[in-house]
């Protein structure tokens, strides 16, 4: 492993690529050119990827499927609505967006995903899954309504398809007139390998040697015989459907059964046939499937044999695989996910009733470490979040303790899930919330950025941070013994701070808070593993002052730990909260409240997430553009001390500016 940042590639250059600013361009070129476009638009993804890291594997897998799709609908007035949006990147090339695609993920620069306000090529904006069919039916019949001759097209993968949105969409799509055509990208992987009943359905149909044999047969006699005119042509689809009813052992094809066209399975890098088949099924009449079968990373032989690590590689050398580590030492702390995985299989060894839920995240949050242990104590429920909630809740109403794991912006999606079927019962699932607070590049879609204010005003619910590696062991050992009710436990993306964390568990007093540090001149209360940046901004101001600072760890957000609270208030008139969420109605929130409750009045200084969806960037420039970082947090305590007035008065405009930006 070599520890550089530096790519060795030199820049490229492409003899179609280079010209294509629009599917217009694309249009240009001779359909027996297709094929070589495709490799110039899977070298560019690798090229660049290879230098900014994103995600890799979903894009190599749709290569052809997307130079189809341009080359034979009329986009943008034409949709094509991405499912999830991490594969777009062809999509984002061929539309303009080639010469700034260096900037993709990057703070000011383009989106990762598909955006509305990024290009009018954008059809709908994305992040999460299952989201297709139902934003491309609303288009469908919106466009109908408006007597548009406008063609959507939904492309979802079977990962996605697993999604109970994604069946929703289907049976709507079922009961309404629509000519909507879904595209199903079957490669088998969402980010990790997909479990469950539907991908062992499409695998039944794709992998009928019967049926495939005689379909092949009956399309060479078609072919032969030059039958093109409309009604034989709906004679052979009919005929060809008939054949996947008889030979897949199935009563119906799932999507016959909805009365939605079915056809395929066909060769998702079959660039040709592709846009044959488009071409043939963009004016039939009525909702239709084309199930594409692809490979995830196609083309690229590291990605190939290693799909979920080739998901998002990071940087590497495109010509030798090899992946590239920034500063690497065997100093790194480690990543609070693999705190929780190890944590969580060591809790297993000695409790045979915890469990572990992920909705198709296992490697990504590594319940994989309890997996390969316990592969029988471990469900992978696919990307169904709301499943994964109510599911847990089956599991502690006959006595085991389920650990379910959603990073906090899919949590997002099972609310009702969390309010009417855990939290009303009062039953102890304990769900922790991975990715919370600000992610990153992924952007607005993925900051985990309204947890702790949508978490907070359910009943019943206790709600803990750790603001290290130690804390998040010593509440999970908490947790899993703790049977008053549901217990929720947040933490960061990203890595720890080097605590030692192979200590022995310690019990946590359920909504008890720790003074850090104290202190005479204000306080500082935190939440989480905001307390690192807070002690060092403490520092900065007490090294270049003689004042006296005191921090405060709430380490639970519910219940708040009143008796720390009471000592801060009776004894500071300045007092300063920190967290990274958002600031309506979280933590800082919840400490107004106490205060207004108790008859405190105190100048209080809330910091936190403003009132405002969090763009893409890096971890580091968000918090700084943020004011959370240590930086923003020491002018905030200048500024509420009166230290430095007119310095800060000068810099509020440029941070305004900023937050404008974000």
């Amino acid at each position: 492993m070599i520890s550089t940042c530096i790519s060795k590639m030199a820049e490229r250059t492409y003899k179609y690529l280079d010209n294509i600013n629009s599917p217009a361009d694309l249009k240009k070129i001779d359909k027996d050119e297709l094929k070589i476009v495709c490799q110039e638009l899977r070298s560019f993804i690798i090229d660049a990827v290879s230098k900014n890291p994103g995600h890799l594997g979903s894009n190599l897998g749709v290569v052809e499927l997307t130079v189809a799709l341009h080359y034979v609908f009329d986009t943008p007035y034409d949709r094509i609505v991405w499912d999830v949006g991490h594969q777009a990147y062809g999509h984002k090339i061929l539309t303009g967006r080639r010469d700034v695609f260096h900037t993709n993920r990057q703070y000011g620069g383009i989106s990762g995903f598909p955006k509305i306000t990024e290009s009018e090529y954008d059809a709908f904006g994305v992040g999460h899954a299952s989201t297709s069919i139902s934003a491309a039916l609303g288009m469908a019949i919106a466009s109908q309504m408006k007597d548009e001759k406008r063609r959507v097209v939904a492309v979802i993968g079977d990962g996605s398809m697993t999604g109970g949105l994604a069946f929703e969409g289907l049976n709507n799509t079922s009961m309404v007139k629509n000519d909507m055509l879904i595209v199903l990208n079957d490669n088998q992987m969402a980010i990790d390998p997909i479990n469950g009943g539907f991908s062992q359905y499409l695998i039944d149909i794709t992998t009928s040697k019967t049926y495939n044999k005689i379909r092949h047969k009956v399309y060479k006699l078609f072919s032969k015989s030059k039958i093109v005119d409309e009604d034989r042509k709906n004679k052979i689809i009919r005929f060809n459907n008939s054949l996947k009813t008889v030979f897949t052992q199935k009563e119906h094809n799932i999507f016959e059964g909805l009365n939605i066209r079915y056809f395929g399975p066909v060769d998702g890098h079959d660039v040709d046939n592709l846009v044959r088949i488009f071409s043939e099924l963009k004016d039939y009449k009525g909702p239709k499937v084309l199930h594409v079968i692809t490979k995830k990373g196609k083309g690229y032989e590291p990605a190939e044999k290693s799909v979920t690590s080739w998901h998002a590689p990071g940087k590497f050398d495109p010509e030798t695989g090899e992946r590239l580590v920034c500063n690497n030492n065997n100093t790194e702390p480690p990543l609070f996910q693999d705190v929780f995985g190890k944590t969580l299989l060591e809790l297993a060894k000695l409790n045979d009733k915890i469990v572990a839920i992920t909705p198709a995240m296992p490697s990504g949050c590594s319940m994989t470490i309890m997996q390969r242990r316990f592969p029988e104590r471990v469900f992978d429920v696919g990307i169904a979040e709301g499943h994964a909630v109510t599911f847990s809740a089956g599991l502690t109403k006959e006595g085991l303790i389920p650990f379910c794991n959603i990073y906090s912006t899919f949590m997002q999606r099972a609310y009702d899930s969390v309010i009417h079927d855990v939290a009303l019962q009062k039953l102890p699932v304990i769900m922790c919330l991975d990715r919370a607070g600000i992610v990153g590049s992924d952007g607005s879609t993925h900051q985990g950025q309204f947890d702790m204010a949508y978490m907070r005003c359910i009943p019943n619910l206790t709600i803990a941070a750790p603001r290290n590696e130690m804390e998040l062991r010593n509440l999970m050992f908490t947790a899993q013994q703790f049977q008053e009710g549901p217990f929720v436990i947040r933490y960061p993306r990203g890595k720890g701070f080097n605590v030692d964390w192979h200590n022995d568990w310690e019990l946590q007093e359920i909504g008890k808070g720790e003074c850090l540090k104290e202190g005479e001149d204000l306080a500082v209360i935190t939440i989480g593993t905001m307390a690192a940046k807070a002690e060092k901004a403490i520092n900065m101001v007490e090294n270049e002052t003689n004042l006296s600072i005191a921090h405060y760890d709430a380490r639970f957000l519910k219940p708040l730990d009143e008796e720390l609270l009471h000592a801060v208030a009776m004894k500071f008139n300045k007092i300063i909260t920190i967290e990274d969420g958002v600031i309506s109605g979280g933590f800082g929130s919840a400490v107004l409240e106490f205060l207004a409750e108790n008859n405190y009045q105190k100048e209080v200084v809330r910091l936190g997430i403003p009132d405002a969806f969090i763009e893409h960037g890096s971890q580091t420039e968000l918090y700084a553009l943020l004011g959370l970082d240590e930086k923003g947090i020491r002018e905030s305590i200048e500024k509420l001390l009166d230290l430095k007035a007119a310095d800060h008065a000068k810099t509020e405009l440029i941070e305004d500016a900023k937050l404008d930006h974000l």
